[in-house]
């Protein structure tokens, strides 16, 4: 469950530099982002099992990258500036070459101003299903094009697409990246029977 804490009230909006300088400073002691509203939210951290689905999901999108170099793939800890001025981090995220190209070099060392074209949201024992779905709406209001959000609990995976609706498939059922990520598959079944 995050944690949201209002500081507008007090300190006034933070600007993306003061929130950026924010994050910096408690580097690798809190998972941070900021809402539409401004409120920063405090993210929990997420336990071993989840920590190791995550770290093998960022690696297959990294190794189906690698064969095609069609763009870039992020992991948990990169933010992305959106257009509502939210700051998202998803668990691991894809972003075209076409997107990568138009950030300039010192935006990239920030939470840089574009959408990814798909993210990745991965459940974990200490996240509320119904505010992973509700960031997940987001995601797609601000220009995401394809979002998986992976409920290991339920052995299920919520497929989220523009204008259309939600898509429930089960982990024993093949996900593709469609033509957002083409040629990208995988059975989340298998892979969790592979990394246990």
């Amino acid at each position: 469950m995050q944690l949201a804490v209002e500081i507008e009230k007090t300190f006034g909006k933070p600007t993306d530099e003061q929130f950026f300088q924010f994050c910096l400073a408690n580097k690798g002691r809190l998972r941070i982002e900021r809402d539409e509203n401004g409120q920063i939210l405090f993210l929990p951290l997420a336990g071993l099992e989840t920590g190791l689905y995550n770290a093998g999901l960022t690696f297959e999108f990294c190794q189906w990258n690698r064969s095609r170099k069609l763009g870039k793939v992020f992991g948990s800890s990169a933010g992305f500036t959106l257009p509502d001025t939210s700051v998202k981090s998803p668990d691991v995220s894809w972003l075209s070459n076409e997107k990568w190209n138009r950030i300039s070099e010192e935006e990239r060392k920030r939470f840089a101003k574009t959408v990814p074209d798909f993210v990745l949201e991965l459940r974990s024992a200490s996240d509320e299903l119904w505010e992973l779905k509700r960031k997940m709406e987001k995601w797609l209001e601000n220009g995401v094009q394809l979002g998986w959000l992976v409920d290991v609990q339920n052995e299920k995976t919520y497929v989220y697409r523009p204008s259309q609706e939600v898509e429930q498939v089960p982990f024993a059922q093949t996900l593709s990246g469609e033509n957002v990520l083409p040629g990208f598959s995988i059975n989340l079944k298998q892979f969790i029977e592979n990394l246990t």
